[in-house]
């Protein structure tokens, strides 16, 4: 018994309409077996949906969290994580009402619906640029994690460093070859995103347990006077200090990116009148732990928060158990990203496929071409990992190109556009706002970045 079968008549009829229109999109699912017939698969449940998009949320951009509170404050960033929330349920929120309208069942095909083929080849470009990005942060961190960072002028020791000592085995690029290999290369290997809910829910659980051991150790440290009171506010003494403002808000986006999958999770729901309930329970869920791990982490290492505040869990904590707790909540967090690799890894090969065989049949019918992308996209993210030495510099680039692009850029250009005369004024006037704001902070976050640099590298030569 298929999906189409147990599903009501309206809907099967819409199912029905994506397998025949938009097989080749990029985000479509494929429920078909290798052999080119259909597996028993009746369609993906509310939980696993939920778990699956709120792994595509909580992936790295929780670990840089903490040092955007240091740049604005307690106060201040607590309400842009508020606020980046509701403006990414409205982006999603078009993407799916303009999808219907037009019976895209994809991203790209939605993109394609309104500005043709260059239009679908952009979201493409920029789903691979940002996936790309993350993952190689991802891949950074777990190095990090795993066989310390000496990414600032301080040596931050890893888990098995602290373990064994230093040896060649433990060391950042045979460590994260070794995850390669036995972590991701599998979990990668699934053709369906349902297929993943398990491990999903699984990460999901793993980034809850960072998080708690992180408020049980704040919580412990403000009873014995540890902590002192945090600024709420920014510190702002200059335009240099005011203009660094801008550089967290790719911060803020890329902890919010998740709607290239949006489509492909709506296309293997049991029930699709659910997606809505699923991304609305999916970003509270998300939206909490990152303002808890915002508050408790920049609360716990104050002005000393690192950009990947897993690294700050390296040093004595003043507390019984100290060493055995910085190992659970670095390993935790670890174990979390290792499981959240594949869900972000699904949408960036279907992309790349997209954009180099958009007449080829279905990737999934296809071993070859499945096993070549794969091979050559974790090849491109492991050396990437190996290069790029500090995650802030990557969520940066991600977050001021790519990101801002598919969260904000392309659905309000999409309302906009409105090929099928459905947005109201208010739409109109919302995605006006999206556009303008998400230009100006990220230009201005560019700016700040590229004169930081130049100013650094003058400061080196004198």
């Amino acid at each position: 018994m298929t999906i189409e079968s147990i599903a009501p008549v309206k809907e099967k009829s819409r199912k029905n309409k994506r397998v025949v229109v938009d097989e080749k999109a990029p985000l479509l699912p494929s429920k078909h077996e290798e052999e080119g017939g259909f597996e028993e698969f009746n369609g993906a449940s509310f939980t696993g949906a939920v778990f699956n998009l709120s792994t595509t949320i909580v992936g790295a951009g929780i670990m840089a969290l903490p040092a955007t509170m240091k740049v604005m404050g307690l106060g201040v960033g607590i309400a842009m994580i508020i606020f980046m929330a509701f403006l990414t349920e409205a982006s999603i929120e078009m993407l799916l009402r303009f999808s219907r309208a037009g019976k895209s069942s994809s991203y790209g095909g939605l993109m394609g619906d309104a500005f043709g083929k260059y239009g679908k080849m952009l979201l493409q470009i920029s789903v691979m640029v940002n996936n790309i990005g993350v993952l190689i942060v991802y891949m950074i961190i777990i190095g990090d994690v795993l066989s310390g960072t000496s990414s600032t002028e301080v040596h931050h020791a890893g888990v098995l460093e602290g373990w064994f000592g230093v040896h060649w085995w433990n060391g950042r690029t045979f460590v994260l070859l070794v995850t390669t290999l036995a972590v991701f290369s599998p979990l990668a290997c699934f053709k369906r995103i349902d297929s993943l809910s398990f491990t999903s829910g699984l990460s999901v659980g793993l980034a809850v347990a960072f998080l708690v051991i992180t408020v049980g150790i704040t919580v412990i440290k403000l009873i014995s006077g540890g902590i002192s009171m945090p600024r709420l506010l920014p510190d702002v003494t200059d335009l240099t200090s005011f203009w660094k403002l801008f550089t967290v808000v790719p911060i803020l986006v890329t902890a919010y990116i998740c709607h290239y999958n949006v489509h492909t999770i709506d296309n293997e729901l049991e029930d699709s009148t659910q997606i809505k309930s699923v991304v609305q329970t999916s970003l509270a869920l998300c939206s909490s732990v990152y303002i808890m791990i915002s508050f408790f982490g920049f609360l716990l290492f104050g002005d000393g928060t690192l950009d990947d505040v897993l690294a700050n869990f390296d040093t004595n904590l003043g507390i019984p158990y100290s060493s055995l707790l910085n190992d659970a909540v670095r390993v935790s967090y670890a174990g979390h990203l290792m499981l959240v690799f594949p869900i972000v890894f699904y949408p960036l090969r279907l992309n790349l496929d997209g954009l180099l065989f958009p007449s080829a049949r279905p990737l999934v019918l296809d071993n070859l071409r499945f096993a070549l992308i794969t091979i050559g996209l974790i090849t491109t993210i492991f050396l990437g990992a190996n290069f790029i030495p500090s995650i802030w510099d990557a969520f940066q680039f991600t977050g001021a190109t790519a990101a801002v692009c598919i969260g904000f850029i392309f659905p309000a250009a999409i309302t906009l556009r409105d090929r099928h005369s459905i947005a109201t004024k208010k739409d109109k006037i919302l995605a006006s706002f999206m556009i303008a704001l998400a230009v100006f902070s990220n230009l201005v976050a560019i700016y700040s970045d590229a004169y930081a640099l130049f100013k650094k590298n003058s400061s080196r030569r004198e």
